[in-house]
């Protein structure tokens, strides 16, 4: 395990559910200190051996999670998904006790506007995040997609055939699809690098593109 990194705040982990119990093992594992706190008694026995500080407490209630400590965390988040009720009256606590980043796991768009207007400083959508991601990876070539926005997106596609063996400078990816070549990794290397203007192309290269979605997902169905 990483060293601890104290002087960058501790973490509230806020549910440990599916999300909330990988996130708390993926902070710590990046040697965050991390508090884990949820209600269910069976869900903390599981997890009290697998992260450092596990706490059995009903986050709704403002005098608990004053007496855990969270006052003093730089960041919360609670990815409580069971109860909108429960999630809200989470968040509001965390507001009053001025913990001053709060994340907040959101299950439709009117629980998210309940969470930003209490307070929630960053709500997320992990299951519709990863629902549109997974849609794009599997009616394309794409390996990995990310979406910025509404319209930007990086994706890793391995090179087309239409492209193997021409170098960087006469394929203007820019200008004939819109998409600009961030990194690459060419055949037998572990590590993405830096493109450079007369590297060739070779069966197996994996590129690192940008561009708007949908300039990356029409490159990505190049044959």
């Amino acid at each position: 395990m990483l060293d601890r990194k104290p002087d960058q705040g501790g973490i509230a982990v806020i549910g440990l559910g599916r999300l909330g119990s990988h996130l708390a093992e993926s902070l710590s594992a990046l040697g965050r200190e991390v508090l884990a706190i949820d209600r269910d008694a069976q869900h903390v026995q599981k997890w009290s051996s697998m992260l450092d500080q596990v706490a059995q407490a009903d986050a709704t209630d403002e005098g608990a999670l004053r007496q855990l400590g969270v006052a003093d965390l730089g960041q919360a988040v609670v990815a409580i998904g069971a109860s909108v009720e429960a999630s809200v009256l989470t968040v509001l606590a965390l507001v009053e006790l001025g913990v001053p980043q709060i994340w907040a796991r959101a299950t439709s768009g009117q629980h998210a506007k309940i969470l930003s207007s209490v307070g929630a400083h960053h709500v997320i959508f992990p299951e519709a995040e990863t629902g549109e991601r997974l849609a794009h990876l599997i009616i394309s070539r794409m390996l990995d997609f990310v979406e910025f926005g509404e319209a930007f997106a990086v994706a890793r596609i391995p090179v087309p055939q239409s492209l193997l063996g021409r170098p960087t400078s006469e394929i203007r990816l820019l200008d004939r699809y819109g998409v600009r070549v961030i990194g690459i990794r060419r055949p037998g290397e572990d590590r993405y690098r830096y493109v450079s203007d007369g590297l060739e192309l070779a069966e197996g290269t994996v590129l690192i593109v940008e561009g708007t979605i949908e300039q990356v997902q029409r490159f990505s169905t190049l044959s």
